[in-house]
């Protein structure tokens, strides 16, 4: 495989230009057929039987400019609601369902807090964020956090000590939800590591207030436009694959089925546009947004980041991103693989060390949320690592 260096090509412009992806054999991009044709198949199984996995799944995987798996199987809506007496989902005629496909869209669910942190890196590059300032300095109307002196770095690295999440969706209106965010205070000492969305949502706030833009605006022109991800946005998107039939007392929220419209019941409240939640997107266009990082920020003659902040936002314990996680990264975690889940059913992984990527999308919570299982994240996982040839 080339190096980094090797990597870049001259677009005719006289500037360096890094290869954008193509669909190819597996061989030319250095991994092994059958092991891939294993992946393929144990994905496809997972949408197979009366209670499978997920009701649809999209896998795309490939390692340097190469799309070397990339599957459908399943449905995107295979449901009309979920009874509870047969603990069952309520199937339509099969004419009435419709068929997952490669380019359906998925509700990314906290996927969508890596594109905050690269919002976060971005400003941090240009110099317009500190790394290591108070988010009081920014935001002094959040008492709370600022009384506490939680830090930008505490926020992206889930180290604020701040609780997982708050009940925004009971608030009566945004004021009401904006004053129980600004004065949440840090449950755990700050520096303790505690997953939190309210982290990325504050973060939010912060890149709003220093930038004079919301962050979908944020997201689209400084990462999705200039890398053609043009399937990626905060919704409404009528044809994203189906959620759940949401309603009490499993959900926090009446809303029945849900599709288009963000699961989440906190970025629902907020409008669908939220630091952890509420970015639809397809399998391909996170594949290109996992291969600008291997790459070192850039696709195709776009640049998102500078090499040396990829290397920030990847390096342990990672900004926004996980690092090294076994239980859904399987064999590829170990020498600084990153990437991280969505409560939908959405994963990605990047490993730099062998300059491969996963994305695996499902709606395993269609048609209602279920304990979860990331077994087959990482088994998808190995299978990628299994059929790596020479590093």
């Amino acid at each position: 495989m080339p190096t980094l260096e090797q990597a870049y090509e001259d677009g005719g412009s006289g500037e360096l230009s890094a290869p954008r992806l193509r669909v190819d054999t597996p061989e030319r991009a250095g991994l092994d057929p059958t092991e891939l044709g294993h992946l393929a198949r144990e994905v496809r199984d997972l949408t197979t039987g009366d209670r499978p996995w997920a009701a649809g799944v999209v896998v795309v995987a490939g390692r340097g400019p190469v799309i070397a798996v990339r599957e459908a199987a399943g449905w995107a809506v295979r449901y009309t609601a979920y009874d509870p007496q047969s603990d069952a989902g309520v199937e339509p005629p099969r004419a009435a369902r419709v068929p997952m496909t490669v380019d359906t869209p998925f509700d990314l669910a906290s996927l969508t807090k890596l594109f905050t942190s690269v919002a976060a890196v971005q400003q941090i590059e240009r110099g317009t964020l500190g790394i290591d300032a108070l988010v009081g300095a920014y935001l002094p109307e959040f008492r709370a956090a600022a009384e506490h002196g939680i830090t930008v770095r505490q926020l992206l690295t889930h180290t604020s000590g701040l609780r997982p999440e708050l009940p925004l969706y009971a608030c009566a209106d945004d004021t009401a939800r904006l004053a129980l965010l600004r004065a949440e205070a840090p449950v755990e000492p700050p520096g303790t590591h505690l997953y939190s969305d309210l982290n990325m949502l504050l973060l939010q706030f912060v890149l709003e207030r220093i930038t004079g833009r919301t962050l979908d605006v944020l997201v689209h022109e400084g990462i999705t436009r200039p890398l053609g991800m043009t399937a990626t946005a905060f919704g409404p998107c009528p044809d994203a694959a189906a959620t759940e039939d949401q309603r009490r007392p499993w959900a926090k929220a009446d809303r029945g089925m849900v599709r288009g419209v963000v699961h989440d019941e906190n970025a629902w409240a907020l409008g669908g546009v939220a630091g952890h939640a509420g970015l639809f997107g397809t399998a391909t266009d996170l594949a290109i947004f996992c291969r600008t990082l291997l790459a070192g920020g850039a696709y195709g003659p776009a640049r998102i980041l500078g090499p040396d902040f990829v290397e920030l936002l990847l390096t342990p314990p990672g900004l926004g991103f996980a690092v090294d996680q076994p239980w859904f990264m399987g064999e590829l975690a170990g020498r600084g693989a990153a990437g991280h889940t969505g409560f939908t059913g959405t994963s990605l992984v990047l490993d730099p060390a062998t300059d491969t990527f996963l994305v695996l999308l499902a709606n395993t919570v269609h048609p209602r949320r279920r304990p979860p299982d990331s077994g087959p994240r990482a088994a998808a996982a190995t299978r990628l690592a299994r059929a790596v040839r020479d590093a």
